[in-house]
């Protein structure tokens, strides 16, 4: 009895593994639309090919360029779509039969307005957490959104709802200045079906592969500096979890790097350092992306912005870290004052302290 159940929990486990992770037709997919954003054809060339010859059907393909239209422009769209017609022109010279995947059937709400407004509205409203979204700053762009974006583009029944938005997120990584934008439709991946994990995974591979403009995995308002590994051996001196890099200059020498040690600090949203206290040496903050906080003890807390530089003198109690709906990064570096060096570790930055900051 007791092997069947573990033989069980074997099976389930490995079961919920795969469901938490994307397959290769699905990233190859999400790699086309990373270079249909960014207009680099001679990658995307290679890229549709290992597409196709992934698992992704050709009609997948229409669907996904045409539907990057209204994220990335009419001219990369066109001009990834007449690119995959190149592609498919030159297999077929070789003999290779490329599966069209399914027939394409016009949705019927192009012939309906009031339908493709009502049905564009309930995407909109899924895709959002269902909480409905009214642009009432600006009518034009709100029906824009519910009756040709949600309700026109996303009718097709090409892709499915939670590839779809994988298509998109990855097309906004390969964008920059679109933060709030990338930031909405990875929440609105996990709302369509797919998993943190799965999106996650998408975001680091899009990294490793260099098909971001941003750190997708860090959340595009963190910035393109490095993100690093999890900050695992400073978490117990963390609220939230952060990251660690170096980012000391290579072409340095070896005398030269003793003496100029960078760290690239990540917060993810809500996260913050404990009070603390370096003895023997300053430390210098130079924000370089997101919203964070600074605050010595006794005084008012300094809003942070990329360009920003921290002084803080030795001896001095403070904690900093990011501001609670955006990701934080900044370069730290010490310099030697005199006597001992040593990082004093105190308490952690109550919610209550935080949370008034953000009011």
């Amino acid at each position: 009895m007791k092997r069947i159940l573990s033989t069980l929990l074997i099976i389930m486990a490995l079961t919920s593994s795969a469901q938490n992770t994307l397959s290769e037709r699905q990233l190859l997919l999400c790699a086309c639309a990373a270079l249909e954003a960014q207009g680099d054809l001679n990658r995307l060339d290679n890229a549709i090919g290992k597409a196709l010859d992934g698992g992704v059907t050709v009609n997948e393909l229409k669907e996904a360029f045409s539907q990057l239209y209204a994220y990335t422009g009419f001219p990369r769209s066109l001009n990834a779509l007449g690119t995959l017609q190149k592609v498919l022109d030159k297999r077929k010279a070789k003999g290779i039969n490329d599966t069209e995947g399914k027939p394409f059937n016009r949705p019927a709400v192009w012939d309906n307005a009031e339908l493709g407004l009502a049905q564009g509205t309930r995407v909109q409203t899924q895709l959002t957490g269902g909480t409905p979204f009214n642009y009432d700053f600006c009518p034009q762009n709100d029906f824009y959104l519910k009756s040709h974006l949600f309700g026109d583009i996303f009718a097709g029944d090409q892709l499915s709802a939670a590839d779809r938005e994988l298509v998109t997120v990855a097309a906004l990584s390969g964008l920059k200045g679109v933060a709030p934008q990338l930031a909405a439709h990875k929440a609105g991946a996990l709302n369509f079906g797919n998993t943190k994990e799965q999106v996650d995974q998408l975001c680091q591979w899009l990294s490793e592969n260099g098909l971001s403009q941003t750190d997708c995995a860090a959340d595009a308002n963190a910035g393109a500096w490095p993100k690093g590994a999890p900050n695992s051996a400073y978490a117990q001196y963390f609220t939230g979890d952060s990251h660690l890099a170096s980012v000391t200059p290579a072409n340095l020498t070896a005398g030269e790097q003793s003496a100029a040690q960078y760290a690239n600090v990540t917060f993810e949203p809500g996260c913050r350092n404990n009070w603390h206290i370096h003895h023997g040496a300053r430390q210098i903050l130079i924000c370089v992306s997101g919203r964070g906080w600074y605050q010595e003890w006794g005084k008012p807390a300094i809003a942070l912005a990329p360009g920003m530089i921290i002084d803080i003198p030795a001896e001095v109690k403070h904690w900093h870290g990011a501001q609670r709906d955006s990701w934080f990064q900044h370069l730290t570096t010490h310099a030697a004052t005199g006597g001992e060096q040593s990082n004093e570790w105190l308490e952690p930055v109550t919610d209550e302290h935080y949370n008034a900051l953000e009011k």
